[in-house]
């Protein structure tokens, strides 16, 4: 609407000066009406250009400064937005050599929403995505990078998914299976992160293999090596960089599943669902603008996508 507003009000005739219609009105009085209307299209059509600008930016996320003092209040209860981030997971976070202190898509879009909402940010890492779900659950945090998923979604409020990353499957070289489908067969015995989306996945899935859980999505592949289980699973790129370590393994073709990860927040608070609606315009508007693919590049992530 807007931009055909614009293209109409481009191809209205241009007014030539007051003072020369002036006397062209003189001489020809039907004059007067058509530059007395062109006059009134021309500030007609500017009054709704710039109404309709106003409307635009008042409802675009980026302008959306929280006034809501109950909101904020409710979101962060203490005047500081505490951010569990996740350094499990290497597509979302990770710790910079240099400074030691977190870095990654999620720190990225986590300052974001401190600057949009005019509140501090103190970023609180954990060393799984169990550890930071544990913490919301005892309002120790107020916000969470994690996989959407229904057992967590009980007490988590989610936001639309940001990113999608995909769960796979290692095997020794000397494995016998080669596809995931062959992998939930009685007697094989799978590695996984405990608290993980992949083991909350599995758990619900697997009817026929067993799980066995390892501290941490870190600790895979170590325990893996050391000898329990003969399938590991977890994120492929985490997987792929621990692999790294040892020699004769392989990782399994293709993918077991698809994890959204998202913005999660404690139903727990009153008005939970305000903050989460506001949050989720705000991650709607960071992907479709290209903040969360430009941080995605910038931070150098392979094998993940942002979420559609």
């Amino acid at each position: 609407m807007h931009q055909l507003l614009l293209r109409l009000h481009l191809q209205q005739p241009q007014l030539p000066m007051l003072r020369s219609n002036l006397t062209d009105i003189e001489k020809k009085p039907r004059s007067a009406a058509v530059f007395l209307y062109h006059l009134f299209m021309k500030y007609f059509f500017s009054a709704c250009l710039l109404l309709l600008s106003t409307l635009a930016n008042s409802q675009s996320p980026k302008a959306m400064n929280p006034s809501d003092k109950a909101m904020l209040q409710s979101f962060a209860p203490t005047g500081t937005i505490r951010v569990g981030i996740n350094l499990g997971n290497p597509v979302l976070a990770g710790t910079d050599a240099v400074t030691q202190k977190p870095k990654g898509v999620t720190i990225d879009i986590a300052n974001e929403i401190g600057k949009r909402t005019g509140l501090p940010v103190q970023l609180i890492p954990f060393k799984s995505a169990g550890a930071t779900v544990d913490a919301i659950k005892t309002g120790n945090i107020d916000l969470v990078f994690v996989a959407i998923d229904p057992v967590r979604g009980e007490d988590i409020s989610y936001t639309p998914p940001y990113i999608q990353i995909e769960g796979a499957y290692m095997v020794k070289a000397s494995s016998p299976i080669t596809s995931n489908a062959a992998v939930d067969v009685a007697g094989n015995e799978i590695v996984v992160g405990k608290g993980s989306a992949y083991d909350l996945y599995l758990t619900r899935e697997i009817k026929h293999a067993a799980i066995l859980r390892a501290p941490s999505s870190q600790a895979v592949v170590d325990d893996f090596m050391g000898g329990q289980g003969n399938v590991a699973a977890g994120v492929k790129q985490q997987l792929e960089s621990d692999a790294s370590r040892y020699t004769d393994l392989r990782m399994l073709p293709g993918r077991f599943m698809v994890i959204n990860q998202a913005i999660g927040i404690p139903k727990a608070r009153s008005g939970y669902e305000k903050t989460s609606a506001y949050l989720s315009a705000i991650i709607t508007e960071l992907k479709a603008s290209g903040f969360v693919a430009n941080a995605m590049y910038r931070h150098d992530i392979q094998g993940a996508k942002v979420a559609e």
